[in-house]
């Protein structure tokens, strides 16, 4: 590959569809503390979080007063959960398990998502993909998650030690969410977004929109990266 030289997936929403159950997870755990969640919240509010940002910030706008005790008590009730609704059935969107192994057969693959390490390799290892990736960093793994840069600044800096000479501006985040695209952005990746969470209209500052992994290709990904790293350059383009 003369242009594309890395890729780094969000992990919900864009490789597993696990969104649906990862609010049923905080829905269970959040009844044992007398607080609902509607889906409309969750997604248009705190999908973007990782699962202490989940619970401190609705915590925060409930006027709930938690304990970093609590909110670690929560995570784990929750992280028990979402591990027995993940095993009860297939997660991956269409054409993920496919893109993936083309993707890692051209150029290095990470992932920065703001979900439990444990939750991505089940996942991973489930579906016979763990091998594809030679970074995962998770919930955790930085000071910040998503929408700081942290996440893909710390995937960037994994995947540069073990490959000399990449460039941020040929490497390209994956994303399904404005946050996550916040976060790719001020980590200085190329950024593509998948509409399987949010319409094209709500991925500001996407250069490429496509309906989803089962639609995009490594060669579309090599052209985005040869041209000018514009934010939103390509925003409007969404390719089915």
């Amino acid at each position: 590959m003369s242009g594309l030289q890395a890729i780094v997936f969000d992990f919900d929403g864009v490789i597993a569809d696990s969104e649906p159950l990862h609010l049923r997870a905080f829905q269970h755990t959040l009844a044992d503390i007398g607080v609902t969640l509607s889906a409309e919240d969750y997604y248009g509010r705190y999908l973007g979080y990782d699962d202490v940002g989940v619970f401190v910030a609705l915590a925060r706008d409930r006027g709930v007063g938690l304990t970093d005790q609590q909110v670690s008590s929560l995570v784990e009730k929750k992280g028990t959960r979402i591990q027995e609704l993940l095993r009860a059935g297939e997660v991956l969107f269409p054409g993920a398990a496919d893109f993936i192994r083309q993707a890692a057969a051209a150029v290095p693959i990470a992932i920065a998502s703001g979900a439990q390490r444990h939750e991505i390799e089940e996942i991973l290892e489930a579906t016979q993909l763990r091998s594809c990736f030679a970074v995962i960093v998770a919930a955790g793994d930085t000071p910040q998650g998503k929408p700081s840069p942290q996440p893909y600044a710390r995937a960037f800096e994994l995947l540069q030690q073990a490959s000399d000479g990449l460039q941020t501006t040929r490497c390209v985040a994956i994303e399904d969410s404005r946050w996550g695209l916040e976060s790719a952005r001020g980590a200085g990746l190329r950024s593509v977004a998948v509409t399987n969470s949010y319409p094209a209209a709500e991925l500001p500052g996407a250069e490429l929109i496509v309906d989803g992994l089962n639609t995009l290709t490594i060669s579309m990904l090599d052209e985005l990266v040869a041209g000018p790293a514009e934010a939103g350059q390509h925003g409007s383009e969404v390719r089915a």
